[in-house]
């Protein structure tokens, strides 16, 4: 099978200034939040998800269904948290298995704006990314990656990636197309590799900018991008906390942003 790098659009980090946004940002105290839960997912990698033998939502999903469709329930995830931090993860998992993040989406004339606010968990299994004590990401499947509209960001993650239990030398990539993946970082770099350079920018497509800060105990990470063509904007999320690297990241399902159209979150027209 033919490997295609996950090659992003755009690879932001910002430090922890509480300086404005570089950006002209909407005035978000007027547009509505939405709640995504994100989780930790063990080791359930790509091959997992679609062995008929380990996973009963492959039947689903071979029918079309999504994971969003059969694991999220009036905004609230059913998963079963500890089987992920148990059977199918051999190191265990972090203290606190999901929590929630409120994430907000609005548009203009050319671009696109997501802004992510949550509470990131300590007592995590896995602090290798020294310099970060968060890294936040949103990732944009495109057309050619095969289930995406399904899986979210699934069809990244597979059993070869080097973080993996008997993972090799691979990061994320995809069976075809690719995403493009927009992360902030809260040191201003990425250390643990989890990014290379075949991921990063290429020409700046996307125009991305990025800026966080963390105000109490709660961060806030705002993305702007080059407003995509399409009204519905498939994407998921993922947090990295308490200097977690690679796989031992919290997750979403796959989502969808609705601009002038339905969505899991609506975004607001400026």
């Amino acid at each position: 099978m033919m490997r295609y790098a996950l090659h992003a659009a755009a690879v932001l980090v910002g430090g922890l200034s509480l300086s404005p946004l570089a950006f002209a940002a909407p005035d978000w105290t007027s547009v509505p939040a939405t709640t995504i839960h994100v989780f930790h997912p063990g080791v359930t990698p790509w091959e997992w998800i679609e062995s008929k033998g380990k996973h009963g939502g492959s039947r689903g999903l071979s029918r079309g269904e999504s994971c969003a469709g059969c694991h999220v329930e009036n905004g609230e995830i059913n998963v079963d948290l500890e089987r992920m931090a148990g059977e199918l993860d051999p190191k265990g998992g972090p203290a606190v298995r999901a929590f929630p993040v409120q994430v907000q989406a609005a548009y203009d004339a050319g671009q696109l704006y997501v802004r992510m606010s949550f509470k990131a968990p300590a007592g995590g299994i896995d602090k290798s990314d020294k310099d970060n004590a968060v890294k936040a990401t949103v990732l944009f499947p495109n057309a050619e990656v095969p289930m995406a509209e399904q899986v979210g960001c699934w069809a990244t993650c597979h059993q070869d990636a080097r973080t993996m239990p008997d993972g090799k030398d691979k990061t994320k990539y995809t069976s075809a197309g690719a995403y493009e993946l927009m992360q902030w970082a809260s040191s201003g770099k990425v250390a643990d590799g989890s990014i290379t350079d075949q991921r990063r920018m290429e020409g700046g497509q996307a125009g991305v900018k990025a800026e966080g800060a963390k105000q109490g105990d709660t961060w806030t990470v705002t993305f702007s991008r080059k407003l995509p063509a399409s009204p519905t904007v498939h994407f998921g999320i993922a947090v990295h906390a308490d200097h977690a690297a690679g796989r031992f990241h919290h997750v979403s399902f796959g989502h969808t942003i609705g601009l002038g159209a339905e969505g899991d979150v609506k975004a607001k027209k400026f």
